[in-house]
């Protein structure tokens, strides 16, 4: 199933509004409710996957066999699932260092960080057409820039502009989906465009240029979160804490034939192994799922600074908060 805002709003949302509402009356004929799960055979751990990632990759990595129940749900965006936890929709989900920022300040706020999945960065870049004239960043005041919005697409649009000396008043941003800016891109309608993943080598094998990495820029660390409210259920924190062991076998299932890897994503998306290859080939470093730290909780907040700055969340948020060392053990050290 895949899940979009649309479906949070129409679906569960007032759903649970309802029940809110109606409790009152209903609590003196209701039967009592049955009793909780009372084992991890009883439990269905909800989660979150994005098509083609290290999720959705469990059978293929050989730990499929969980304890529990799982019950997987395909997002297209880290928002949402942030969104999702805090609906009470979803016990786990992995988004990059931008969404729990977001919302953050919201009341209620379910989102707790709970590992940090730290992987590539060299598949998120600054591309331009191959007869561009544009040899830096500075290079591209005055031009039409795509970014994707509340990403790190737009994280690294913000720092680049800051690292040449140019404002947001310098170019003409365009914010634009994935899909929309590589139809922008291909068309000529944008000059440049801040963009990652997979997409990045299908714009390459067009003819794009990389201009930038986004190397020295982010720090590769991307954030698997869990609902509070799971976490402080004792049954589904050991759920949890498995479900992250078995996450860190695909880590190293992954990091140990890139060929393999390419060959399955691409079953599972349709994209060309080859595609996938090169991405692994020219990756930043190897794909590791870390433990909770003073380190990975600095880089949020420095990214949260940065927004903070740009005027694009109310304030100055303190990061720390969202952060929730309860699974640790179950985790390796940087």
């Amino acid at each position: 199933m895949i899940l979009s805002r649309r479906h949070l709003l129409a679906g569960g949302l007032p759903v649970a509004g309802l029940a809110v509402a109606g409790f009152s009356a209903l609590a003196a004929c209701s039967p009592a409710k049955p009793a909780g799960p009372r084992a991890l055979s009883d439990l269905t751990l909800r989660a979150a996957t994005y098509r083609g990632n290290l999720e959705t990759f469990f059978q293929a990595a050989g730990v499929a066999d969980t304890p529990y129940k799982l019950a997987k749900s395909e997002f297209v965006g880290g928002n949402l699932i942030a969104e999702a936890i805090n609906a009470g929709a979803l016990d786990v989900g992995g988004m990059s260092e931008i969404p729990p920022i977001f919302v953050a300040g919201a009341p209620g706020n379910q989102v707790r960080i709970v590992a940090v999945l730290q992987g590539d960065v060299n598949n998120q870049v600054v591309l331009v057409p191959k007869d561009s004239a544009a040899k830096s960043f500075a290079d591209l005041k005055g031009k039409r820039i795509g970014y994707v919005k509340a990403t790190t697409s737009h994280y690294i649009l913000l720092r680049l502009l800051a690292e040449a000396g140019l404002t947001w008043a310098d170019i003409k941003p365009v914010a634009l989906s994935p899909q929309d800016g590589l139809a922008a891109f291909s068309s000529g309608a944008i000059d440049a465009w801040v963009i990652y993943g997979v997409i990045v080598q299908q714009a390459r094998q067009a003819g794009a240029r990389v201009l930038r990495t986004a190397l020295g820029i982010l720090s590769g660390n991307y954030l698997i979160a869990a609902a509070k409210s799971a976490l402080d259920d004792e049954l589904k924190r050991q759920a949890l804490g498995d479900y992250l062991g078995r996450y860190a076998k695909v880590t190293d299932w992954v990091n140990a034939d890139g060929a393999r890897w390419a060959q399955a994503r691409a079953a599972a998306t349709g994209v060309p192994a080859a595609l996938y290859l090169r991405e692994f080939q020219e990756r930043s470093g190897p794909t590791r799922l870390l433990k909770v730290s003073d380190a990975a909780i600095a880089s949020q907040q420095g990214v949260a600074d940065t927004f903070a700055v740009a005027g694009l969340i109310p304030g100055k948020v303190d990061v720390r908060p969202l952060w929730d060392d309860r699974l640790n053990s179950a985790l390796r050290d940087g």
